[in-house]
């Protein structure tokens, strides 16, 4: 299995801001809080996470940790002072947090619904929580960057590829699903009605999977690579690429972000951009290899998207009991965002000092490996919570 480690450009130094992280109990805020715990920055760092109180959201915060291989020592040295308790679909507990909060250096607020189903939670949690969350954080005097997880397909369909950051978003009717509509509207209204805020925005492409660990931490959006492997067929040609990067390189890229002292642009892509997308084809044969079978190759059949109920049918057969309406959601999801064969520009954060990302294929064995005793219908969950 292939190791790819990273030397993150700002984590050394004196300087030890107080950073808030939101949603470490969550895969892509659970990989930033073990990035800066590694880094021996574990007691400058409050979490924002619901709970009933801190103890119960150390508990929930320590599982999390322990998924990202982080060690028994460091989680150990985590306290319960270091604990804020907080819902983002319910933020009455803001005015009794308010006094903490203005203690706060940095915010990397990964905290979201990140769902692809209908939640009804998306649109309070993403959009209204997190904007009252951000609203009192502007008010701080002490608070020097406050750096909001968004997504790279909130720019919508009909863009030229490589996507180049943008502010501009089509309406939310126009976006494929809900979750990157909500991802779209926060980034407005931070901007345009919090202008105090220091607002920095990432927005990560596609996050599957992590270099060392795989899918331990999350097996999110593995499973359609697994599907589309088992089926034999997807809306996509093999010669397309597709922009991937894993939970570890965007972490390290939000932390640099969050500490470095002085950025060129309040926006970023964090993606494998085009040097480092990989093509279908190409995931193809790393797949193969990793799972110690035949790549798919000439016996892949590029369908129709209206031709998707087909292939639903086919997935008992090929991989599976599930819930065929789910499964055909699914397809019709992903293939929407397959189809749009976007990659995204990221030479802004290589500007930056951040090393280039590895290619999805360079570490797609570790995803293989950690997913070998869980069923694809399993996996599926990740993503329509």
């Amino acid at each position: 299995m292939s190791v790819i480690s990273y030397n993150p450009v700002f984590l050394s130094g004196d300087d030890q801001p107080v950073i808030l992280i939101t949603g470490a109990t969550g895969f892509l805020g659970g990989a930033v809080a073990a990035q800066l715990i590694a880094a021996g920055r574990g007691a400058t760092l409050r979490f924002l996470v619901r709970a009933q109180n801190p103890a119960n959201g150390l508990q929930r915060l320590a599982e999390n940790l322990r998924g990202h291989d982080v060690p028994a020592k460091d989680i150990e040295a985590l306290n319960d002072s270091q604990i804020i308790c907080g819902d983002l679909l319910d933020t009455s507990w803001l005015t009794a947090a308010t006094p903490q909060l203005m203690l706060i250096d940095r915010v990397i607020n990964c905290a979201a619904v990140a769902s692809f189903s209908k939640n009804p939670t998306i649109w309070p949690v993403n959009v209204e929580g997190t904007f009252r969350l951000a609203e009192v954080m502007s008010r701080s005097t002490r608070l020097t960057r406050f750096v909001h997880v968004g997504t790279a397909m909130s720019c919508g369909p009909q863009r030229a590829s490589p996507v180049r950051e943008s502010w501009e978003f089509p309406a939310a009717q126009d976006q494929l699903v809900d979750y990157t509509a909500s991802k779209a509207e926060i980034e407005r209204r931070l901007r345009q009605e919090l202008p105090q805020l220091p607002l920095v925005v990432a927005r990560p492409s596609i996050v599957v999977g992590h270099t060392s660990l795989g899918c331990k931490p999350s097996a999110s959006i593995f499973w359609v690579f697994r599907m589309g492997f088992a089926l034999e067929s997807f809306t996509c040609g093999m010669d397309e690429h597709i922009d991937v990067i894993p939970a570890d390189y965007c972490a390290e890229a939000l932390v640099n972000l969050a500490l470095k002292p002085e950025l060129a642009y309040d926006l970023y892509h964090i993606s494998a951009g085009v040097q480092g997308a990989c093509t279908y084809g190409e995931i193809d044969h790393a797949y193969a290899l990793a799972s110690d079978s035949q790549p798919v190759g000439e016996r892949y059949q590029r369908v129709d998207p209206d031709n998707l109920k087909d292939l639903a049918v086919r997935f008992k057969e090929r991989v599976g009991a599930a819930n065929p309406r789910l499964v055909l959601r699914a397809l019709r999801l992903y293939s929407g965002f397959a189809d749009l064969n976007y990659l995204f520009d990221n030479s802004r954060l290589l500007e930056e000092g951040m090393s280039a990302p590895p290619r999805f294929t360079d570490y797609l064995d570790a995803c293989v490996d950690s997913s070998k005793d869980v069923s694809i219908a399993s996996q599926m969950q990740c993503d329509f919570k």
